[in-house]
């Protein structure tokens, strides 16, 4: 059994030297034509890193900041530094200084590794910092001499399973981001659990050394940086990484690297089957895609459009694992993302942990069977036992998200709980009214939240990003409605639309409702906000 990814890497290395490890396609600034890394050049890199780290003192228990965007030299510093027992902290590029800097606060990092257009950044970063000194490196122009660390490294033995290989900071919906601790066993568990279920029947095919995966996701979430990174380690293949997802050019990509597996967004589909068709689109070699958030109403039409069978699946920065609709008959119009499979268990309970019958919607807890329910999780939030002890009560992981569970165990995602509006005693899911908005040809972006309504304690607002070439106003306003009102029960509908230029996104492009509106900001009196709640009328009986 490996101890660390390094290990993985380096046995990787060992059979399949000249094979590709990671690639670029052709676009960026950093890579105009595109560009490999095979697996004896990413070790020739790796080693060389690993001893400037090494010869400044860097080691078992240090944490490093990295700032590399979606450039494979993210990669080759985790494993330089996993090699030495210590820990990358990935910086998401799009932190403003506050939230870097309470990063770097909070991680107590012991240096910065950065682009070198970030230098700066990341200097005022370290000026601002009370807790110790934050010495920065240009990553891109890496000195002989890295600057040494503060203090020598907490630990002097080898690192092992259990050692921090990532603290990855969540996205907080409340408050400031949780660190998230993910351990070597987490990395490994993450990848093995991904190959494994490629060798286990179903739409999931993943053959060794013969695998290109393109992901768009950034390198620095788990998505990206842990499964499909240490999957194609361990199976022996090659991570492809887009700098972004770019509709315009991803077929062109996904052909010209040659990529086998895609991964995706929920975002992605609309934007893609409303893009002109193009010959590329029908001359891939890719076997299936892996993603989350697909809607029902379009998932049926991206796979007889493009000929890629999507598999929806279920997992989180916390657990590693995931679950996935991968066996045929796949339910592609629902929202289904697999069943408990392997020992990866789940259970479905109420606002008091009580487990609810099948069929009824409740919150998703998980666990790993055996002695040990934590193990291939999360190792906890940094500084935080509270909150470690309040998402594992019971010996159950709490999700978080709204899920029902059919007879025959299937999951059903529901929405996120936080995201159940309640409006006049009955529950809405906004997941439920985005599909149906999202489906509609004029719409680009869509986030539907809660607002206070007098009558009917909650409402439902969508706030919508219409697409390119759509004006925004009162007729499309009543287009949409229109639209809602022939697919949903009365009541579900937005009673308040509002057209926005952009919605505020994470890294992963997943929509931060709690960023929309200032704190204390009354949506409904936004200027453009258009009141259509007397149009939400329980229709006559036939």
């Amino acid at each position: 059994m490996f101890q660390t990814v390094y290990e993985a890497f380096l046995a990787s290395v060992a059979e399949v030297a000249g094979q590709p490890l990671l690639a670029v396609p052709p676009g960026p600034s950093y890579a105009p034509n595109g560009h490999e890394i095979t697996y004896d050049q990413a070790r020739e890199q790796v080693e060389a890193l690993k001893q400037r780290y090494r010869a400044a003192g860097y080691g078992h228990g240090h944490r490093v900041g990295l700032l590399f965007e979606n450039r494979p030299e993210h990669l080759l510093h985790v494993l330089a530094l996993n090699a030495l027992g210590a820990s990358q902290v990935p910086i998401n590029p799009d932190y403003t200084h506050d939230e870097m800097l309470y990063q770097m606060d909070h991680s107590e990092a012991d240096l910065a590794v950065c682009l070198s257009s970030r230098v700066s950044a990341l200097e005022r970063v370290a000026r601002d910092r009370t807790a110790k000194p934050l010495p920065v490196a240009d990553g891109e122009r890496l000195p002989e001499a890295l600057p040494r660390p503060a203090m020598a490294a907490p630990r002097s033995d080898a690192p092992g399973r259990m050692t921090e290989a990532a603290l990855l900071y969540t996205s907080g919906t409340t408050g400031r981001p949780k660190g998230c601790i993910l351990t070597n066993d987490y990395w490994l568990t993450a990848g093995q659990w991904y190959f494994d279920m490629g060798r286990s029947g179903g739409r999931i095919d993943i053959q060794p050394g013969a695998e290109r995966l393109i992901n768009p996701l950034p390198v620095f979430h788990m998505n990206c940086g842990a499964v499909s990174f240490t999957c194609m380690v361990l199976a022996k293949g090659c991570l492809v990484l887009p700098d972004r997802f770019h509709p315009n050019r991803w077929w062109k990509d996904v052909v010209s690297t040659r990529a086998t597996i895609m991964h995706y967004l929920g975002v992605m589909p609309p934007l893609l089957l409303n893009h002109p068709k193009i010959p590329e689109e029908r001359q891939h070699g890719l076997k299936f895609g892996i993603g989350a958030g697909i809607e029902p109403q379009l998932h049926r039409a991206f796979e007889e459009r493009f000929g890629v069978p999507l598999i929806e699946v279920w997992g989180m920065t916390e657990v590693g694992r995931m679950f996935a609709d991968h066996v045929e008959p796949r339910q592609v119009d629902t929202r289904a993302f697999g069943m408990p499979f392997n020992g990866f268990e789940a259970k479905i309970v109420d606002d008091q942990d009580v487990e609810v019958p099948r069929g009824t919607p409740g919150e998703l807890l998980v666990r790993f069977a055996g002695p040990d329910p934590r193990k291939g999780f999360f190792a906890g939030y940094l500084k935080n036992e509270k909150a470690t002890a309040e998402a594992w009560r019971g010996g159950w992981f709490h999700s978080g998200d709204a899920v029902s569970q059919g007879e025959d165990g299937m999951l059903y995602f529901v929405d996120r709980k936080k995201n159940i509006i309640r409006r006049s005693g009955e529950n809405i899911a906004a997941a439920e009214v985005e599909a149906a908005l999202q489906a509609h040809e004029a719409v680009a972006q869509v986030a539907v939240i809660s607002v206070p309504d007098e009558l009917r304690d909650e409402e439902v607002m969508a706030c919508i990003v219409s697409m390119p070439g759509v004006a925004p106003g009162q007729k499309l306003a009543d287009d949409l409605f229109a639209w809602t009102y022939e697919k949903l029960a009365y009541y579900k509908p937005p009673g308040w639309i509002l057209f926005l230029e952009k919605l505020p996104t994470t890294g992963t492009q997943k929509v931060q409702k709690t960023q929309i509106f200032p704190a204390g900001e009354d949506p409904r009196k936004r200027p453009g906000a258009i009141d259509l709640r007397d149009r939400k009328k329980r229709r006559r009986a036939a």
